[in-house]
């Protein structure tokens, strides 16, 4: 079991020690896919979901959620985030909505877990806002696809599956 860092010698449980650790910059990018009908992408183009604005909801429920990523996540450290982004992009073609977060940090650990919670629960919020007229949407793809910062450095998935 070397190699993870959330495991002491024993193989129990445990939060990683980062008093020594210095404080760096560090940024983490991760996106997720919302597949849905033609038609209930235009309810959402055109605003017109009974719900209200699903984009916008979509955005602040995933800010709030990066910001709560320690509460939902046994090991993560609370942290002291310096941006939250959250980016809704509808894709005809597929068609759906891709949601990207972007998340910042100075401090002594990363934060791809707070990205990937944001765009996850950014997901189930579109899914939750337009569900009573498509219940067949799936959220697909939910991945990091960059992270910068810390001991490990950067990380692109484009260049990691290379």
């Amino acid at each position: 079991m070397t190699g993870l860092t959330h495991l002491d010698a024993s193989g129990a449980a445990n939060m990683v020690d980062v008093t020594e650790k210095p404080a760096t910059d560090r940024t983490a990018v991760a996106e997720g896919f919302v597949a849905m009908r033609p038609e209930t992408l235009a309810l959402i183009r055109e605003g017109d979901a009974k719900k209200g604005d699903v984009i916008g909801t979509a955005r602040l429920a995933g800010i709030m959620a990066a910001k709560r990523t320690h509460e939902l996540i046994p090991l993560c450290h609370p942290l002291l985030l310096s941006k939250v982004k959250v980016e809704c992009a509808l894709d005809d073609a597929l068609p759906g909505l891709r949601l990207t977060a972007e998340v910042r940090v100075q401090g002594p650990t990363g934060v791809e877990m707070e990205a990937l919670t944001a765009v996850s629960v950014a997901c189930l919020t579109v899914y939750d806002m337009v569900k009573a007229v498509d219940r067949g949407m799936r959220i697909e793809g939910i991945r990091l696809i960059a992270k910068d910062g810390g001991r490990s450095g950067a990380y692109r998935a484009d260049e990691a599956r290379a």
